[in-house]
């Protein structure tokens, strides 16, 4: 387990590291709003990069709490750290369709419009929460497999944090259903914060 203190050291304690490796490399441009994924290559950081956390946001309330409690809690703890929302959206294509012989254009097109809504809203109330609390972000947007989408999603980035909220969901639903949290935790190549619901919480 990773304290918040241990990470803010760890990201320290290799920043002069960073800068040696980084010397030859030319700094990878950054775009504001929704950017379209997160691939195209291990993205590169600039000698002066500041700790990178990445917030993965969805429609649920826990995964807003968790993006307030990071504000709050390691963001202010380390001034100039940068905030990326990442939010992951399922590939829409026939499989969501699974067992019909035939699906009209006209319903994958529909489902596309909403679920670019859908998205469009999760990313808007993220971005409002950052803004509520002064703190500048980008959102970026991944499509795929959510646990897998945002795992390499973080690894391209280069995060120094990963923060989650959990569902908590029981160990029944955990065993039939899976978790991303825990998935995350297992692979992501950073350390993981996993924020528990307000109501869960042992402390705010």
């Amino acid at each position: 387990m990773w304290s918040i203190e241990a990470v803010i050291a760890r990201h320290e304690a290799s920043a002069s590291e960073r800068v040696v490796m980084e010397e030859s490399t030319e700094a990878a441009a950054t775009a504001s709003g929704v950017a379209p994924g997160a691939g195209g290559g291990e993205a590169t950081r600039s000698p002066a990069a500041t700790m990178k956390v990445v917030v993965a946001v969805d429609a649920s309330e826990e995964s807003l709490h968790a993006l307030s409690w990071a504000l709050d809690h390691v963001v202010r703890l380390h001034p100039g750290a940068s905030v990326v929302v990442v939010h992951a959206q399922h590939r829409v294509d026939r499989s969501a369709y699974a067992g019909l012989a035939y699906v009209p254009p006209t319903a994958m097109d529909a489902m596309r419009r909403t679920q670019a809504e859908n998205t469009r809203k999760v990313v808007s109330r993220a971005l409002d929460v950052c803004k509520q609390k002064q703190a500048s972000a980008t959102a970026v947007l991944v499509v795929g497999d959510a646990k897998e989408a945002i795992c390499q999603a973080v690894e391209d980035m280069r995060a120094d944090l990963l923060v989650l909220g959990s569902r908590g969901l029981g160990m029944v639903r955990r065993a039939l259903l899976g978790s991303v949290s825990d998935y995350l935790a297992n692979h992501a190549r950073c350390p993981v914060l996993i924020v528990k619901p307000p109501n869960k919480a042992g402390h705010k």
